[in-house]
């Protein structure tokens, strides 16, 4: 990719990270569409093998995790002089987070499709960690929302307290040891017989994809939005990522009962990749090739990434739930491979429809607030504004 200089890295607006969040919310909802607890006996082995191929899928999570430790990091260290900075920075993310979470929640406990014990561990952020106590994951997407709140909790006290040096030396500490939690993790579950992989849930076996968007956006300031090195990271990471995934192959990587290496690693290489892409997303969107990352259908998924991802779920049970009703001898998620398809589509749209409402009728009422309640940074402080 040739890159040629024009705007600076970190603007005001920043187009191509929609797209980003565009991609990872579709890697979700095509993963909870094709491979997440459906039955699989019924489709032919080429069928097959692109239904087990979707479980990548799940790794948009990631995605999301290396985007949100970027924007976040880089939108406190923009922040740091001001007077406002604790206050403006929570405020803001309630503001964002809290009111379309909180309507989830009540939506699950008037239909009843999740249990109250789960439903109470949530409504505090901690539903990543139920499993802990004995209480299944009934409504599985709100766990990433828990590591992101544990995230912004922690995470701008350290940025505050902390050089940028030191703050891109821990980020490394974290990259490095979440693997080793992984690992340890593992061999606690094996000792039962059986792994059970939500330990991956739990926020110190996830903050390495945090900690992997954090790190580039250290780089990215202190080598003053350089874009050979910019480039040179990118690549580095991306070419990194495939020979970490190759070399771990035949230790179980690939498989959901594997070795503790494989399992200790096995979201690793996709954290690394993720933040390699974003860095190339970045610089194409700032030259003359902005063109092949400025995707309207994946800018439009990215605005209503947040309320897709709380609510595709409880979608898809509806869809579900209505057509076992109007055919009960087969349960649509068995059987044909057009059936999968047809569930795909329909109940996606149903999802996209909702959440665009969600964004336009209710999300935005609250958005606007934002900058009643905590007024915009001055003019020499717009990247700060940008990355918020």
């Amino acid at each position: 990719m040739k890159v040629t200089p024009s705007d600076p890295i970190l603007r005001p607006v920043m187009p191509e990270l929609d797209v980003i969040r565009g991609l990872a919310i579709l890697m979700v909802v095509i993963y909870h569409a094709f491979y997440w607890q459906n039955d699989m006996h019924g489709l032919t082995r080429v069928q097959k093998l692109f239904v087990y191929a979707t479980w990548t899928g799940r790794m948009g999570v990631n995605l999301f995790f290396v985007l949100s430790g970027f924007l976040i990091t880089g939108l406190l260290l923009q922040s740091i002089q001001r007077s406002d900075y604790y206050r403006r920075f929570y405020l803001r993310r309630a503001l964002r987070i809290i009111p379309a979470y909180y309507a989830t929640l009540l939506i699950l406990a008037i239909c009843r499709q999740s249990t109250w014990a789960y439903l109470a561990f949530s409504s505090v952020y901690l539903s990543n960690i139920s499993p802990l106590f004995g209480v299944a994951m009934s409504y599985p997407v709100f766990w990433s929302l828990a590591v992101e709140e544990h995230f912004y909790m922690v995470w701008p006290m350290i940025v505050r307290h902390t050089t940028p040096k030191r703050l891109a030396i821990l980020s490394v500490a974290i990259i490095v040891v979440s693997p080793l939690l992984r690992w340890l993790s593992f061999i606690i579950e094996a000792r039962s017989g059986n792994v059970f992989y939500t330990f991956n849930n739990y926020t110190w076996n996830s903050a390495d994809g945090l900690a992997c968007g954090a790190l580039l956006v250290i780089v990215l300031r202190e080598c003053e939005e350089n874009r050979t090195k910019l480039l040179l990271f990118s690549c580095v990471a991306i070419f990194g990522a495939a020979v970490m995934w190759v070399a771990c192959i035949p230790f179980g990587i690939l498989q959901r009962q594997g070795t503790p290496i494989g399992a200790a690693l096995q979201i690793t290489p996709w954290n690394m990749g993720f933040t390699g892409l974003l860095g190339l997303f970045l610089l194409a969107g700032t030259s003359r090739w902005r063109g092949l990352v400025l995707w309207p259908a994946f800018r439009y998924l990215g605005r209503i990434s947040y309320g897709l991802y709380l609510i595709h779920l409880l979608v898809f049970d509806a869809y579900d739930a209505v057509v076992y009703r109007l055919s009960s001898q087969v349960h649509v998620t068995s059987g044909t491979f057009s059936a999968l398809c047809i569930r795909f589509v329909v109940a996606t749209c149903g999802a996209v429809a909702v959440a665009h409402i969600s964004r336009e009728y209710y999300e935005n009422f609250f958005l606007t607030l934002k900058d009643r309640f905590t007024p915009s940074p001055e003019m020499n402080d717009s990247k700060a504004k940008a990355i918020a």
